[in-house]
């Protein structure tokens, strides 16, 4: 685990909030693998590599300092960009039904940055990991059987 997820001077929720920032989008391209999804990750290339650079960008930027800290990242909360990020990957791929446990991960983990940034720095985070997974990421194409008293068959559902 990194070194900040361990450190002794943050709270439990501080530390769970690290965590879940890394498990979220972790997860998110893990389920590529699993469900071998090849479309599905290179749509999560492509989201993650947009909420990296963008966080990167405006950290390097200088916009804000954080609250009590005289260093000049806060804006925006790259634990929150992340953990949207993966949150939205897998409700636009896979379901609401999965997005909605991730989105409630994604959101303690913005809770648990109120120490580290100002309200519209984890507001900022959130936006461009929901924005990049919303952009990039299509729901899955699937091929369900059908079978009722009527009809046996297949139904394929296609996001056009």
């Amino acid at each position: 685990l990194p070194t900040s997820i361990l450190a002794a001077d943050k709270s439990s929720k501080e530390k769970l909030g690290d965590f879940l920032a890394v498990a979220l989008p972790a997860t998110a391209y893990a389920s590529t693998w699993a469900l071998h999804d090849k479309e599905g990750r290179k749509q999560y290339y492509k989201s993650f590599a947009v909420t990296t650079g963008v966080n990167a960008a405006l950290k390097l930027a200088g916009v804000r300092k954080r609250p009590h800290n005289s260093k000049r990242d806060s804006f925006p909360s790259g634990h929150t960009a992340y953990a949207f990020q993966g949150a939205t990957f897998i409700h636009k791929r896979y379901g609401l039904k999965y997005g909605i446990p991730a989105y409630l991960g994604a959101t303690y983990v913005a809770s648990s940055r109120n120490k580290k940034h100002h309200d519209s720095d984890i507001l900022a985070g959130a936006l461009i990991g929901i924005s990049s997974s919303y952009y990039f990421t299509k729901k899955r194409q699937n091929v369900t059987p059908v079978i009722s008293k009527d009809i046996v068959g297949v139904s394929y559902t296609k996001q056009w």
